[in-house]
């Protein structure tokens, strides 16, 4: 059924930690390019064209640094975000992402990267892009002005009160991610936005509003460049958090990784040796009887208890390798 969108009605949103259904704030007037620093002229290099190869490559690789700068003033902001999105998780909720173009892509390979490195359901991590599957490889053309289409895109998946949508956008304007943030908001689904300016509706419609304040890029308006280097260090500082919080990670030990192939399965008898100490034979042998998962031949090797002993302690310390190998 295709959903009529108002976009001057006000909805309903979720709030941050309840869920509960707080008012939209009024919408402003729609910002124009011009007024957006993401789209200025850079005002260093303006002859960057006539570089030679090394400055070239210098004066861009330069202009990255700001990425990591925006990224790090960001940090109050992501951790304010995972702790409202734990509890959610915590109940089974699910992380969905929306975005469009390089965001969309960027939110797609967050979301992939879950499974080997932590173990985390594909299910539980849905990525949503502008123009569908297709513009993963290239530009589906309008397609994130179609803010119905975004809209029906969130809708689809279902999302609930339980579920966190991470809305990605350089520009902070992006139809078709407001779309699925209306979506969500109708929901009750928390909504974390990640944007590029200050003010945009993807941040002043979240619940929890990331600024990744990067400025004029030294290429004019190509955010794929340090606006899109910024969105993946908050992507991946946000997801890794929430693992670690939720107990993917013991110690600095990724113990909740798949090994799904013969790196994988060489490190993790090496995570098993770090975190016990014993020999490769011995690490071999516990990860054979725990099913190839790390994080149960560790806490078996540790107490000196069976694989199925281990997984009933893992599980009565809700996944916490620490907790069970320490129940105080």
């Amino acid at each position: 059924m295709t959903h009529s969108l108002n976009p001057d009605a006000s909805l309903p949103g979720p709030d941050a930690l309840t869920g509960a259904l707080t008012p939209e704030p009024p919408r402003p007037e729609p910002l124009s390019p011009a007024s957006l620093r993401t789209e200025a002229v850079h005002p260093a290099h303006p002859d960057l064209d006539q570089l030679g190869t090394p400055d070239l490559v210098q004066a861009l690789l330069d202009d990255q640094l700001d990425a990591v700068d925006a990224a790090r003033r960001a940090g109050p902001a992501l951790s304010a975000a995972a702790d409202a999105a734990l509890p959610r998780l915590r109940r089974g909720g699910r992380l969905l992402y929306a975005g469009a173009g390089t965001s969309g892509r960027l939110g797609v390979l967050d979301a992939t990267e879950l499974t080997p490195t932590f173990s985390w359901p594909p299910a539980r991590a849905v990525p949503l892009i502008a123009g569908g599957e297709r513009a993963i490889r290239e530009a589906v053309e309008g397609a994130e002005d179609d803010r119905e289409a975004g809209h029906a895109a969130l809708q689809a998946t279902g999302a609930g009160l339980d579920d966190v949508l991470i809305a990605v956008a350089a520009s902070g304007t992006t139809p078709w991610v407001l779309g699925a943030m209306q979506a969500a908001r109708e929901a009750g689904t928390l909504v974390i936005g990640l944007a590029n300016n200050a003010g945009t509706p993807i941040l002043t419609r979240a619940d929890c509003a990331v600024l990744l304040d990067t400025g004029p890029e030294i290429i004019s308006g190509s955010t794929r460049l340090k606006a899109g280097t910024s969105q993946k260090i908050a992507l991946n500082t946000l997801s890794s958090a929430l693992m670690v919080r939720l107990g993917k990670v013991y110690g600095n030990l990724m113990v909740d990784l798949k090994a799904t192939n013969a790196k994988l399965e060489a490190r993790a008898v090496r995570l098993v040796q770090h975190a016990t100490g014993c020999d490769e034979t011995r690490a071999r042998t516990a990860l054979g009887e725990a099913g190839g998962q790390v994080k149960t031949a560790i806490v078996a090797l540790r107490l000196g208890v069976g694989a199925d002993e281990a997984r009933a302690r893992l599980d009565a310390a809700g996944g916490q390798a620490r907790a069970a190998l320490d129940p105080r």
